[in-house]
């Protein structure tokens, strides 16, 4: 149906018997009329769909090509829940890990500036041998003024988890780190205090091994580096 057949469809449903043969009352009267253009309503919504549906395909979105198909590319959405804990000791542990790891967030990103402003340093092809070594002791004296008596008083399991997190934000093996900027030496010492404490600092951090850090950090604006969602 297209559009000018319209009025003559509109007409149509309006069309009512001669009123010299109508002999109902006027309330009969006035529900015949009211159903007539109820009915004219529908025809003419249905009329306009028809009519839409008909219209040529340049006017749609897509131009001439018939298989053109649109795209619309939506930022992610995180959908959470509220977790069911199977035991209160879950619970307590898990708010505990939360709490130690709000505690230690300034030494994280403390950290992890400083290596990337070494890193970026590092690349300079100009830097000598003795230059590159006075760098980073002079941003190892810094951290150790701002930070060093607060980082003293952490505990065994706050000082695992900053281990753990820097590993996480730099995507590094943090023994390696030690073994360059440092020495091998001070890599094996750490390494050793690293073991003792069930973590191992000759390996990359491992998202899918720490499902409740990962929840956490996310829950504090943390979200994963790029870097892993690209080697996954």
């Amino acid at each position: 149906m297209y559009p000018a057949q319209l009025p003559v469809v509109l007409h149509q449903s309006l069309l009512i018997p001669d009123h010299t043969h109508f002999t109902a009352d006027k309330k009969f009267w006035y529900g015949y009329c009211t159903a007539a253009v109820m009915r004219s309503l529908r025809t003419l919504c249905l009329s306009l769909l028809l009519s839409l549906q008909a219209l040529p395909l340049a006017a749609q979105p897509g131009g001439d090509d018939p298989d053109a198909l649109l795209m619309v590319r939506l930022d992610n959405v995180n959908v959470t829940s509220t977790r069911l804990w199977t035991n209160d000791t879950l619970r307590y542990r898990y708010n505990q890990m939360r709490y130690y790891v709000t505690t230690i967030l300034p030494y994280l990103n403390e950290a992890t500036a400083l290596f990337h402003e070494i890193d970026e340093k590092m690349q300079d092809p100009g830097l000598g041998k003795k230059e590159r070594k006075a760098f980073i002791e002079t941003r190892e004296e810094l951290v150790r003024t701002r930070f060093e008596e607060k980082i003293r008083m952490l505990n065994t399991t706050q000082g695992v988890l900053l281990v753990k997190l820097i590993a996480r934000q730099t995507g590094l093996n943090l023994y390696g780190i030690l073994a360059d900027f440092k020495s091998p030496i001070a890599a094996m010492k750490w390494q050793a205090w690293a073991r003792f404490n069930g973590f191992n600092l000759n390996r990359k951090y491992h998202p899918e091994e720490e499902k409740d850090l990962e929840s956490i950090m996310e829950g504090l604006g943390y979200p994963l580096p790029g870097y892993y969602k690209q080697q996954s």
